[in-house]
C-alpha cells in the first residue's frame, strides 16, 4: 500500500477521494508549493547536502579535538565515586522515571516524554514515535560511546500502537537500530516510517523494507490508514554523519504534522537560523511542539547545530507554538553544560521574553501532558 504524498498544507482533491473511499488504495500524488522560490530548499554542494544559511558553520576536527579539552560542567552523578545505590537516589530525586499513561484521550493532544528525543505523541486518531532510542549507549557499538543515565522511560514492547516514526536526522542519539529492528518487529507492515532524503537505503539496510516513506524539505506524505494526517518534513540547520566517509549524504529536518483539529512540532536536532519564522508562518500556530533545550555548551562549537534554552524559547515563538515541552536534556551527556541547567536556563529565557511558564515546560520522563 502506498503513502500519499504532496507538497501542500491542505488535502487536495484527490486525497479526499481516497479518504472517502479508503478501500481503494492511495496512489502517490505529487504537489508543489507556491511560491516555491521562496523557501528555503536543501541543496548539495559537491555531492553532499548543506544548510543554505549563514548561521552555518561546521567544525574542524582541530575545532573538535579542542572542545574536548575544555572543562566538562556535566557533573552527573558517577557510579566510580560513588556507590550505585546513592547515585539511584540522587536521579531518582532529580530526575525521577514516571510510568507511562497510555490512555490517551480522544479529544486532546497528548505527548509522554521517553528520554532525549524520544517521546509518544497522540492526536486526531494517529499516534506518533519520534527519533526512537530505547538503547542504553547512543553508539555504533552497546559497548562504548554515550550511555544514558536515566532509562527509557518505556521498553517498545510497553509502547502502544504506533501508527508512524518520524526521524529528524541519522545520528547515534536519534536514529539507533536496535530500537529500529525492535519497533519492526513488534509492529511489522503497520507502522510507517518517515525519513529524510538519502535515509531509505540505511532502512532498508537493516531490514526494514516496506512503509518507508522519504521526503525532501517542504514534501509532505499521508499514510493510508490516516489520510486525514499530514506528515511534512520542515528545515533544519544541522549534519548528518554515523561513518567515517558518509557525511553530509543524509537530509536532516524537523517534522510538521498536522491533523483535522492540532497541530504538532518536533524541531529534532538543530541550530538557530531565519526558517522557524517560515514554518510558523505556512504551518502555525501548532497546539504542541518539541523543542530540543540541551547539549549545547560550548557556545563557540555547539551554536550552528544545537540551541540553547533561549534560542529554544525563540523557535517557540517562531512557529507560534501554543504550548511547547523541552527535549534533548537530561538522558545523556552529550555536551559540557550541568546536566540540571537546561530547566533553569529555559525558566530565565521565559522571563526575559516575558512569556507565561506554562508555554514551555518540562516533563519528567515518563509524563505525559495533554492539551
Amino acid at each position: 500500500m502506498f503513502a500519499c504524498i504532496s507538497r501542500t498544507p491542505s488535502i487536495s482533491r484527490t486525497q479526499l477521494f481516497y479518504q472517502t473511499f479508503p478501500s481503494i488504495e492511495c496512489p502517490i500524488v505529487m504537489e508543489e508549493l507556491s511560491p516555491k522560490s521562496e523557501l528555503p530548499q536543501s541543496v548539495r554542494v559537491n555531492g553532499s547536502f548543506a544548510n543554505p544559511w549563514p548561521t552555518w558553520k561546521k567544525w574542524t576536527w582541530c575545532e573538535a579535538f579542542k572542545s574536548l579539552t575544555e572543562p566538562n560542567h556535566s557533573n552527573v552523578p558517577n557510579e566510580e565515586k560513588q556507590s550505585f545505590t546513592k547515585i539511584g537516589l540522587v536521579l531518582n530525586q532529580t530526575l525521577p522515571i514516571l510510568k507511562p499513561n497510555f490512555d490517551f484521550d480522544e479529544s486532546r493532544i497528548s505527548m509522554s516524554w521517553i528520554g532525549h528525543s524520544t517521546a509518544v505523541i497522540h492526536f486526531d486518531g494517529i499516534t506518533v514515535l519520534t527519533d526512537p532510542i530505547f538503547s542504553s549507549r547512543a553508539s555504533m557499538c552497546q559497548l562504548i560511546g554515550p550511555k544514558r543515565y536515566r532509562r527509557a522511560a518505556a521498553t517498545v514492547d510497553e509502547l502502544p500502537h504506533i501508527d508512524a516514526v518520524v526521524i529528524s536526522h541519522n545520528h547515534y542519539d536519534h536514529l539507533d537500530v536496535g530500537s529500529v529492528e525492535a519497533l519492526n518487529a513488534r509492529f511489522g507492515s503497520h507502522l510507517y516510517w518517515l525519513v529524510p532524503s538519502g535515509l531509505k537505503e540505511w532502512m532498508k539496510d537493516v531490514g526494514i523494507t516496506h512503509n518507508v516513506i522519504e521526503l525532501e524539505w517542504w514534501q509532505s506524505a499521508r499514510i493510508p490508514s490516516k489520510p486525514d494526517i499530514q506528515f511534512t518534513l520542515t528545515p533544519a540547520q544541522h549534519w548528518t554523519q554515523r561513518g567515517l566517509w558518509d557525511g553530509m549524504q543524509v537530509l536532516w529536518g524537523s517534522w510538521t504534522v498536522v491533523g483535522p483539529k492540532h497541530r504538532f512540532f518536533f524541531a529534532g536536532d538543530t541550530g538557530y537560523c531565519p526558517v522557524f519564522k517560515q514554518i510558523g508562518q505556512m504551518y502555525g500556530p501548532f497546539d504542541l511542539s518539541a523543542i530540543p533545550i540541551g547539549a549545547y555548551e560550548p557556545r563557540w562549537i555547539m551554536t550552528p547545530e544545537h540551541i540553547d534554552p533561549e534560542e529554544a524559547v525563540q523557535i517557540h515563538e517562531d512557529i507560534r507554538s501554543k504550548v511547547s515541552v523541552g527535549i534533548h536534556w537530561g538522558t545523556f551527556v552529550m555536551a559540557h553544560e550541568y546536566y540540571l541547567e537546561p530547566p533553569m536556563k529555559l525558566k530565565t529565557a521565559l522571563k526575559d521574553h516575558n512569556l507565561d511558564e506554562n508555554e514551555f515546560i518540562v516533563i519528567s520522563h515518563g509524563q505525559t501532558k495533554s492539551y
